[in-house]
């Protein structure tokens, strides 16, 4: 288990094959379906792939990735937190997701706090960004209280809605 974050109630590691199940039920939650979409991973095997083509892949090639996120208290996974680099933007996106249950506890902002300020001072990335659902207002007030501005639309494939940009 490696642990690249730890906040006062959290901590944020690496993504192994072994958290497939967790990554299965993630994914499925009716938060993710709406306001990031379906990955088709309705398979522990699918979701092993979904790690190995994602978050295991990204720590391989770029030395980041999303990282799950699971309390100090209980060790439980709760969320995903971490950066990704898409093709299709120019710059390290920042991005999280949790569990129903895990949701207005405040693990958002201190993961995704905590996050950027890993992503700014220990890997000096420069800049950050963020990209959302215009619906998604949750997820928007939280990328406003960790400081990041609105900047413009962006729309990152051709069959996708457009989505708000936000910039550090």
């Amino acid at each position: 288990m490696e642990i690249v974050i730890e906040t006062e109630r959290l901590i944020l590691r690496k993504f192994t094959l072994e958290d497939a199940p967790f990554v299965l039920e993630l994914v499925n939650t009716p938060a993710w379906l709406k306001f990031i979409g379906d990955r088709n991973v309705h398979t522990v095997e699918e979701s092993e792939n979904y790690l190995r083509n994602g978050n295991l892949k990204s720590y391989a090639e770029h030395g980041f990735g999303f990282y799950l996120v699971a309390t100090k208290e209980s060790n439980e996974a709760i969320g995903m937190c971490g950066m990704v680099k898409r093709d299709s933007l120019d710059d390290i996106d920042i991005g999280f997701a949790f569990l129903p249950n895990s949701i207005g506890k405040g693990y958002g902002y201190e993961a995704a706090s905590a996050t950027l300020d890993y992503a700014l001072n220990v890997l000096k990335l420069g800049r950050i960004i963020a990209i959302v659902d215009p619906q998604n207002a949750s997820s928007i007030a939280l990328i406003k209280k960790i400081g990041l501005k609105y900047e413009k639309m962006v729309q990152i494939s051709t069959n996708d809605i457009e989505l708000m940009l936000f910039g550090n």
